[in-house]
């Protein structure tokens, strides 16, 4: 490298790409369906086209859209509203320049995960209907963002967005001094790809054959039902246990968490039950939900947030040891969304305000009423999502935990706003069970398995997670 800074030569140029990326061609087309200098949401419409003479898997690929953000403390949302490849497996992130410019100090890297394939030579990704906003949902100003082409309303190449190939750029131009690289270094231990784990790691598992919310053995097995006021929700809301029953569905007895409004906060009930120990980390979690999209009777629409979640508490803003992995289900859509969607986020840590989040998320439209096995993994190198035995969402480094977590389920009211009907309704969220194996990567099979086991041995709780 000294001998072309000294001669004066474009020395990136001769940077040596992977081998793989080496005999690849790759170029990114682009166009937009909010063309205008200021909009909602930037629409930044993406195909992804293999224009050499080798295939390539597209777990391999990521591309960056360069935008300036509106300010310093800003945050912004990813979503997909329709691809050829399915929503489901294309992930979406944020990043800030090194090095900002006039005209970007943030980008969107979008990726793929291995369920959306490869593309073969004159492939090409089809439609990625891509978009993001601000997380307050305020205006954006994309007139002066580096990728943004208003003018660009159908698709043709676009160099002011990259392509890389195994973090190697292989098409566009970068702002300047802000040209992605590619791994220095492999990681120190390779990802554990799902099915590689035992089962027989120290186990949490309940199937939630509890009598009230007032039963001694939910305690007794580590339990705590949340009651009172404050968030998240609706402020004024309160947390009912006497809404947190155990009832029979179909032949087993599972746990209902009820939520029910009058579209009032003095008349919103919600419920939760959480873990009383903050001892899980690393490994698998799983449990069998059954989400509800109408109420058993009044109005429908409101905002109603079904979950199954795990996290570290916020004790400051921004504080580092936060963490969070979520399955949020909102029926009745919520945060600007108007229809069934699903998200799984992953947090690193936030501030409560001025909100400042850091996240990413995955995300899936349509109906999810009724009973669903979900599913997260955790290692070293990844958080992943599973819906029902497939994966919905990969996400790394700087979104993995950095300490003991609790387990926790709610169902909560978002906001007054998606129904102001007066008449009493209800909501219900059902839990078969929940089951958690301490630093093991299992696969789907492998946890119905594994539950299958415990309930033939008449096991309807255990617990051998060592305390830290």
């Amino acid at each position: 490298m000294a001998v072309c800074t000294a001669a004066g030569l474009a020395c990136a140029a001769l940077t040596a790409l992977p081998a793989s990326a080496a005999q690849d061609s790759l170029t990114a087309q682009y166009r937009t369906s909010a063309s205008g200098a200021t909009a909602d949401q930037a629409e930044p419409w993406l195909e992804v086209t293999n224009t050499g003479s080798t295939t390539v898997p597209l777990s391999r690929v990521t591309v960056r859209y360069y935008f300036t953000s509106d300010g310093a403390g800003v945050s912004y949302r990813f979503a997909c509203s329709w691809a050829v490849k399915g929503c489901a497996n294309v992930t979406g992130t944020f990043g800030t320049l090194a090095n900002p410019t006039a005209t970007a100090d943030r980008y969107l890297e979008v990726g793929f995960t291995s369920g959306a394939g490869s593309l073969a030579p004159g492939q090409n990704t089809g439609d990625l209907q891509l978009r993001f906003y601000r997380a307050d949902w305020q205006t954006i100003t994309q007139s002066d963002d580096y990728s943004f082409n208003g003018a660009q309303t159908s698709y043709a190449n676009w160099p002011k967005v990259t392509v890389q190939d195994s973090g190697a750029v292989v098409y566009g131009t970068a702002p300047a001094g802000n040209d992605p690289t590619p791994p220095t270094t492999p990681p120190t231990t390779p990802p554990t790809s799902p099915g590689g784990g035992t089962p027989d790691g120290p186990t949490l598992f309940d199937d939630f054959s509890y009598t009230t919310s007032s039963d001694a053995a939910i305690g007794q097995h580590g339990w705590t039902v949340k009651s009172g006021q404050g968030g998240p929700g609706v402020a004024g809301a309160t947390w009912a246990p006497g809404d947190v029953t155990f009832v029979t569905d179909g032949s087993s007895k599972v746990m209902n968490l009820k939520l029910t409004t009058d579209g009032t906060a003095a008349g919103t009930r919600e419920t939760e039950i959480q873990t009383t120990a903050q001892k899980f980390k690393n490994g698998t979690y799983a449990a069998r939900v059954k989400f509800d999209d109408t109420p058993d009777g009044g109005p429908d629409g409101d905002h109603v947030n079904q979950t199954f979640f795990n996290f570290t508490p916020l004790n400051a803003p921004m504080d580092p040891n936060y963490s969070e992995q979520d399955f949020e289900y909102l029926p009745n859509g919520g945060w600007g969304e108007t229809q069934n969607i699903m998200y799984e986020t992953t947090w690193e840590t936030y501030n409560p305000d001025p909100w400042n989040a850091v996240n990413t998320h995955g995300q899936q439209y349509g109906s999810l009423d009724g009973w669903h096995d979900l599913q997260i993994t955790i290692d070293n190198t990844s958080v992943t999502y599973f819906i029902d035995g497939q994966v919905v969402a990969t996400h790394g480094e700087p979104y993995l935990p950095e300490g003991g977590q609790f387990i926790d389920f709610n169902h909560w009211l978002i906001d007054l706003a998606g129904q102001t009907g007066t008449t009493s309704r209800s909501y219900n969220e059902r839990v078969d069970y929940v089951y958690f194996v301490k630093d093991q990567v299992l696969s789907p099979a492998q946890v119905q398995s594994a539950v299958s086991g415990l309930r033939a041995a008449g096991t309807a709780f255990k617990d051998t997670v060592p305390a830290s």
